[in-house]
């Protein structure tokens, strides 16, 4: 296929060029109806192309134009039978993803450290979900992947799952084998669905992880906006249909569900070009993005109190591949936090950085970086280890994190039953109807429909008491809790 070519964007600027008499939303007109500030800011160029789905410019809920167009050559260069551009963002796409594949009572095989789209996507299918717990990596405080024998065994209790779904990569950049994941999980009949959000350059080079089209997985949410050049906010949803476990048709109506009519242009127009990026210098972009990372990735490792792994992480069933471009800075030896390294840098060098957990810091590493933005980070990194090398008490690493709770009912009943407020530390034994993060490790801890236990209470409480955000509940101060009412017994 011509990836040269941009369908869609060529159709906004030529219909834009026309200077057409708009009678229609939105009411801003080509700019002329906007606050004059944002417009200056903006530009007459974006507000132009801020268009509706009019006749020329096909419909992203029913394509049969420029807009199937830049899908299908989209689908050509990541790989894929069927490409859907979301202006919901990757939570949009794996929300669909989820609801294509489950119907009420449905199980599904989900890590336990997911993102909340998928937790939503449970509570509004109504499925099931069985969890597996991550490989925790002990050395730097950090959660990697679900292993293939996790999956095996959760396959084995539960052959009747309606799929697997895998993160790959996980936010710190690690993979595990996700060919041998997708066989085996056809092994069973059962498709894989893959979040994808920290992948979309996977494809375009050998010396990352597999994608998840090249590992034949059935479905994948990615990113494009994240690390692909897309704007804020667009995604793809990549589908794999050779094996026969995916109606393309019914994905179009599901993400068409869960997408507005009012779909942006300029988000859609930034996935066809950043497409057409990709397919053309992919490769090349991901090159030097490597280089570039590698090159800081050794700089860090020679700073006193600083470590970030590199190769050798690899070598277990968690770790059977990484990503480069995901600089994770481990300063627990500096004797600070990530959240305190986070506010040095922003304080100290206006510099921000990905996320920042108890131990790490992580720095993405994009085909948007040059060597003066690495050095600019490297050059705050040294003087602040300079700054607190050997001044303070090295706090000992501890990960922990409770048994997975016992699930009661499933999550969207508890989430839409009858519920009570009553204080958090008293809460043992009573179902939750609502969800409790917290970070670090950023893994759910409770769930709807999960019965908590005291172990889950005394390690959320112990969280809060050292000032770790805890997010979820409608209670912020986390004193009380919704949980289900309960019933008298009929006997």
């Amino acid at each position: 296929m011509d990836h040269s070519r941009t369908p869609l964007f060529t159709a906004l600027k030529e219909h834009a060029a026309k200077n057409p008499v708009q009678f229609h939303i939105p009411g801003h007109k080509k700019g002329l109806g906007t606050d004059t500030e944002f417009r200056e800011f903006i530009g007459d160029n974006a507000l132009s192309i801020d268009l509706i789905n009019i006749a020329p410019l096909d419909d992203l809920h029913q394509p049969t134009g420029v807009i199937e167009e830049a899908q299908k050559l989209a689908a050509d260069a990541f790989g894929a039978d069927h490409t859907y551009f979301s202006v919901q963002g990757t939570s949009g796409a794996i929300m669909t993803m989820i609801m294509t594949v489950c119907a009420p009572g449905d199980k599904i095989i989900v890590p336990r450290n997911v993102h909340k789209s998928i937790l939503s996507a449970i509570i509004y299918s109504g499925a099931k979900p069985v969890f597996v717990s991550p490989a925790q990596d002990g050395n730097i405080g950090i959660d990697h992947g679900i292993t293939i024998s996790s999956v095996r065994k959760a396959l084995k209790r539960h052959p009747d799952a309606k799929a697997v779904l895998v993160i790959n990569p996980t936010y710190f950049g690690v993979s595990a084998n996700l060919k041998e994941i997708v066989d085996l999980a056809h092994s069973y009949n059962i498709p894989v669905l893959v979040d994808e959000a920290h992948g979309v350059l996977t494809h375009f080079h050998e010396d990352l992880p597999m994608s998840a089209m090249d590992a034949g997985a059935d479905m994948a949410a990615t990113s494009v906006h994240k690390l692909g050049g897309s704007m804020t906010q667009s995604s793809v949803l990549n589908v794999n249909t050779k094996n026969g476990y995916i109606n393309p048709y019914r994905v179009q109506t599901t993400i068409s569900m869960l997408t507005t009519t009012s779909t942006s242009y300029i988000l859609l127009a930034s996935l066809d070009t950043s497409r057409r990026n990709l397919a053309l210098h992919g490769h090349a972009m991901a090159a030097r993005t490597i280089e570039l990372a590698q090159y800081a990735r050794q700089a860090v490792n020679e700073i006193e109190g600083l470590y970030s792994f590199g190769e050798e992480i690899l070598g277990g069933e968690a770790t059977y591949s990484y990503d480069p471009t995901k600089l994770t800075i481990h300063v627990r030896h500096l004797g600070i936090t990530g959240y305190e390294t986070e506010n040095w840098l922003r304080d100290h060098y206006n510099i921000e950085v990905e996320l920042s957990d108890m131990y790490n810091i992580l720095c993405l590493i994009t085909p948007g970086d040059n060597r003066e933005t690495v050095d600019i980070l490297l050059t705050a990194l040294r003087e602040m280890s300079g700054q607190y090398m050997n001044k303070n008490e090295i706090n000992e690493l501890v990960v922990k994190t409770p048994e997975i709770p016992q699930l009661s009912l499933i999550p969207r009943d508890a989430f839409y039953g009858d519920t009570e407020v009553v204080p958090f530390k008293e809460s043992a034994g009573r179902i939750i109807a609502e969800f409790i993060y917290v970070y670090p490790p950023g893994i759910p801890i409770l769930l709807p429909g999960e019965v908590i236990s005291q172990e889950n209470i005394d390690y959320i409480i112990d969280h809060v008491e050292v000032g770790l955000p805890v997010k979820g509940p409608e209670d912020r101060s986390i004193q009380n809790v919704k949980v289900i009412v309960e019933t008298d017994p009929i006997f």
